[in-house]
């Protein structure tokens, strides 16, 4: 996406939304160099395995992540994790998921049309204001003051 480019997705926490957030949260925390496979992920999340493949690929295709191929290989961000918000990955879900009918194809009466809908959009553009301002980088560091153990931590070996 464009800097400054903004597209609007439908706000709406679908699973494959939620499953996007913790995964690519999930990579960022626990990857520690490493790419991170997919399996990672769902034992850890808990992630049905048939929602995230096809969600890691279209975060994949959108900038989001890089995929490494090989038996080591897995998934690493795309760019550093204070450079990809929660904003940008409700839209990548949103896009994803967008076949459904749109409130704005369909006919509404006055109050809804010049009263509800325009409240619900600036709900709306008020929430992906807030989602754009939050990082990858900044739910690390919720996680990490909740006391999550990070599995890159874990695996770390200093003895020499």
């Amino acid at each position: 996406m464009v800097s400054g480019e903004r597209r609007t997705a439908m706000i709406r926490l679908s699973k494959k939304m939620l499953f996007a957030i913790e995964a690519v949260l999930d990579i960022a925390y626990h990857a520690g160099g490493e790419p991170v496979q997919s399996r990672e992920i769902t034992r850890r999340q808990g992630i049905p395995r048939r929602y995230l493949e096809q969600t890691l690929q279209h975060l994949v295709r959108n900038g989001i992540l890089t995929g490494v191929r090989g038996p080591r290989g897995g998934y690493r961000l795309a760019r550093e994790r204070r450079r990809i918000t929660v904003g940008e990955i409700v839209r990548v879900v949103g896009d994803l998921e967008a076949s459904e009918e749109l409130a704005t194809d369909l006919p509404g009466s006055e109050l809804g049309l010049f009263v509800v809908r325009p409240l619900w959009n600036e709900l709306r553009d008020q929430l992906m204001d807030r989602l754009d301002s939050l990082t990858v980088d900044d739910l690390c560091t919720r996680a990490f003051q909740g006391g999550i153990t990070s599995e890159a931590e874990k695996n770390l070996d200093f003895t020499i």
